[in-house]
């Protein structure tokens, strides 16, 4: 009688790099930064840390290949989209204005932080720390290819995407902050009007302008007052002499 050998059950999702780096995005939505270890990592993936080790080095490794995959799924809603010059009359049939890109850009950065809270602080290291890894061309390439079919002068490029990339980034995590700082069950219309009554209250003569403005914080939107500040860049832009 032959004995045959079983064979073992082949596994059907074996360990990969982009497994290990969904993973560690769950874990940080779930837990923040502090929580994430390759220890914590194997057990959400039924598998050991070494195992983890052969695909990822290190913690920093991952964060920065977590960061990345968050911001390339936020920018791919951008990828596919055709860019018609400001001033061409295609930009209202066949393709959306430059402006819009850049709207539709920044608002997917918004989004994706504001859903992922560790990302604002991942993203400020990153740019920082090593400024030539994927993360940083990538939000810089989304943001200057429309810049440039703004038609503003070439030698402005820089310094306009620059200018809209960091009002973006830090106008994006001061949001996501102010929304960890309240918590999930916080009224945020309760918590404004708290705000503009504590501004109304300021000295009159050493806050006239605070004051006069506090009344707008009531009915204030987020995301309209974010891309109103955009706006005003590219005002900037279009007033400036080619």
């Amino acid at each position: 009688m032959t004995t045959r050998t079983r064979r073992p059950e082949r596994r059907e999702n074996p360990l990969s790099r982009e497994r290990i780096v969904a993973a560690a995005v769950e874990l940080l939505d779930a837990d923040g930064e502090g929580k994430l270890t390759f220890r914590a990592l194997a057990e959400r993936l039924t598998t050991g840390p070494g195992a983890i080790y052969w695909h990822v080095a290190n913690k920093s490794e991952l964060l920065d290949a977590a960061t990345d995959a968050v911001v390339a799924d936020a920018l791919a809603v951008e990828s596919d989209r055709p860019v018609a010059p400001a001033t061409s009359a295609a930009s209202t049939t066949t393709a959306d204005s430059p402006r819009d890109g850049i709207h539709t850009v920044a608002l997917a950065l918004f989004d994706a932080i504001d859903a992922h809270p560790w990302l604002a602080t991942q993203l400020a290291a990153q740019l920082s720390r090593t400024p030539g890894q994927s993360v940083a061309p990538r939000i810089f390439e989304s943001i200057g290819r429309q810049v440039s079919a703004l038609e503003a002068p070439e030698s402005s490029w820089f310094t306009v995407t620059s200018a809209l990339v960091h009002y973006i980034l830090g106008a994006a995590g001061q949001n996501a902050a102010n929304g960890r700082t309240l918590g999930p069950g916080a009224d945020r219309s309760e918590f404004l009007d708290t705000t503009a009554r504590a501004w109304e209250a300021l000295d009159s003569d050493d806050y006239p302008f605070t004051r006069a403005v506090a009344v707008q914080i009531r009915d204030h939107d987020d995301r309209e007052q974010f891309l109103a500040g955009i706006d005003l860049i590219l005002n900037g832009v279009a007033a400036t002499p080619s």
